[in-house]
């Protein structure tokens, strides 16, 4: 695959050399994932903050290898996704795909320092060491072993930003992979799946519904019309929805909860108790399985977001219910029985498939590029997002097991 760079690279301070050389026992540091891990939990790439410092890091190990990482910066230039192939670029090959910011540790009682790697009784604890920098260290060691050997078909790695606020920042790059003359023939994603191969995932559309009503003192009620009130109104026909579904609505029983789920997450209206409030905003999203129609499912509480709101309008006519989207990334449905899985069943030695309850970035290049997409990678999601995260050394072992696997089959050209 022949990628020129889109965007001038950013020339800044060249790496460290504290990963250079060889360690006592003769192995190259510089390819330990063990030691990258370190490194790139030291940067705090909470999804807040920019991420160029670790993609700037990564982009200088990579060209110490000799090899020619693409940045592809957000306009202020604070962060960026990063693509670099190595191997030959005439042709498709398989890519290695993980996000680099991680969720905030605000609030959480951790007991190791989050940005720092502590290595205890076979743990690597750290902010993201499950999901996924466990898993971009063992890619990014992969490639740079790549770069040393003899590759018949190329492997790519492809990194994000901004995956945590709902697949935001891949946009740009998924945009240059559509642009590009050859396509990866498939896609592993390395969100923490224990190894197991992940054929599929919901998919999420997060809105917001902001309800309009008419302020008035509180000793006169009845004279206002209660934006909040309007809001639980909706919040009850979403937990009407909710319940249909579950009774009713199709089912994959590969998910922990087989159905496609509702879910109201924060309600926010008021100003002081002597005030009836005009207005009230309720975020909500629906988790939708492959089966089900989210279009649908959204049209039909647009229309019960209408009826709402025409009788609200006979007491107040600016009162009333508006729907809008956040954000969305769609569901992966990867057939079990195709090349794709069979693939990657064949580099860890898997028989069986899961299906996981987060989303991930493997619907968009799916969806948006037709590549063929699974995922798995080391850690356990139950480790994620919480206090004192961690990654163990079992699971790491076994992602570089299969990692080395697909370098032997990329070397002999699959």
């Amino acid at each position: 695959m022949s990628l020129p760079s889109l965007h001038p690279l950013d020339k800044r301070a060249p790496v460290g050399m504290l990963w250079a050389g060889r360690d006592d026992h003769g192995r190259d540091r510089s390819l330990d994932s063990l030691d990258l891990l370190a490194r790139l939990l030291g940067h705090d790439s909470v999804s807040r903050n920019p991420n160029r410092a670790l993609i700037d890091d990564v982009a200088g190990l990579l060209r110490g290898a000799g090899l020619d990482p693409v940045i592809l910066p957000d306009p202020s230039g604070a962060k960026a996704n990063l693509f670099v192939t190595a191997g030959p670029t005439d042709r498709g090959g398989v890519m290695l795909s993980g996000h680099t910011d991680v969720v905030p540790v605000d609030g959480q009682a951790w007991t190791v320092p989050p940005f720092a790697l502590t290595r205890r009784d076979g743990r690597l604890y750290g902010r993201g060491a499950a999901d996924m920098k466990g898993f971009v260290a063992c890619a990014l060691s992969a490639v740079l072993r790549a770069s040393r050997r003899e590759l018949r078909t190329p492997l790519h790695l492809a990194l994000s930003y901004d995956e945590e606020l709902g697949c935001l920042g891949v946009a740009s790059l998924i945009d240059m992979l559509d642009r590009a003359p050859f396509r990866p023939l498939l896609c592993l994603v390395g969100e923490p799946t224990g190894m197991q191969v992940a054929s599929g995932h919901k998919g999420k559309i997060a809105l917001r519904a902001t309800c309009t009503g008419r302020e008035a003192h509180s000793a006169l009620a009845p004279l206002g019309l209660n934006a909040i009130h309007l809001g639980a109104d909706f919040l009850g026909r979403l937990r009407v929805l909710q319940d249909r579904l579950e009774r009713e609505g199709p089912k994959d029983d590969d998910y922990d909860v087989p159905y496609t789920t509702v879910h109201a997450g924060r309600i926010e209206g008021g100003v002081t108790l002597n005030i009836v409030p005009n207005r009230c905003v309720l975020d909500f999203e629906i988790r939708n399985i492959v089966e089900d129609d989210v279009g649908a499912l959204l049209a039909g509480l647009r229309e019960e977001a209408e009826v709402l709101s025409l009788a609200a309008r006979a007491r107040a006519p600016e009162a009333g219910i508006v729907i809008e989207e956040l954000f969305s990334y769609p569901g992966l449905g990867t057939p079990t029985d195709g090349e794709a899985v069979r693939f990657v069943q064949g580099l860890t030695g898997a028989n069986g498939t899961i299906k996981v309850a987060f989303g991930t970035e493997g619907g968009l290049f799916s969806q948006r590029l037709g590549v063929p997409t699974v995922i798995c990678g080391p850690g356990s999601m139950a480790q994620g997002h919480k206090p004192d995260e961690y990654v163990t050394e079992e699971q790491m072992a076994r992602c570089e097991a299969m990692l080395g696997a697909l370098l032997d089959r990329l070397e002999a050209g699959l």
